[in-house]
């Protein structure tokens, strides 16, 4: 089993900064793909960004390209987003995810088959 804690959420004008950190605990996480996927209010879940096991390849989603960069750090066993020239469309609650696919599968796949999942941490850009 893996637990995944997010922190980093909170209120951020638009145009701001804020980063987004998910440590785990119970298994190392370089046995997985991660990655953050948000819900706004009223929408359903939709992946953000994705790095496989060895933090070679990334996938970002259109909405978000250029403006997000997702990392990992195998030897804290953490996983963060760097989130860049917020959005209020940006505004939702993120959840930090692990998954044993490859990155192919998992975009092609439906997002709340991804094998773990954090409680999330909303982030509220104001205009």
């Amino acid at each position: 089993q893996v637990q995944l804690l997010e922190s980093g959420g909170g209120l951020v004008q638009a145009g701001g900064s804020m980063r987004l950190s998910c440590a785990a605990s119970g298994r190392s996480l370089s046995r997985y793909a991660m990655g953050w996927v948000r819900q706004a209010p009223g929408k359903e879940r939709e992946i953000v960004a994705l790095i496989d096991r060895n933090g070679a390849d990334t996938y970002y989603a259109a909405s978000v390209k250029g403006r997000f960069t997702i990392s990992r750090n195998s030897g804290e066993n953490t996983v963060s987003l760097q989130m860049n020239n917020l959005v209020q469309e940006d505004t939702a609650v993120y959840y930090c995810a692990a998954d044993s696919r490859l990155l192919v599968y998992i975009q092609a796949g439906v997002v709340d088959e991804m094998d773990y999942w954090g409680k999330g941490t909303l982030v509220t850009v104001s205009s």
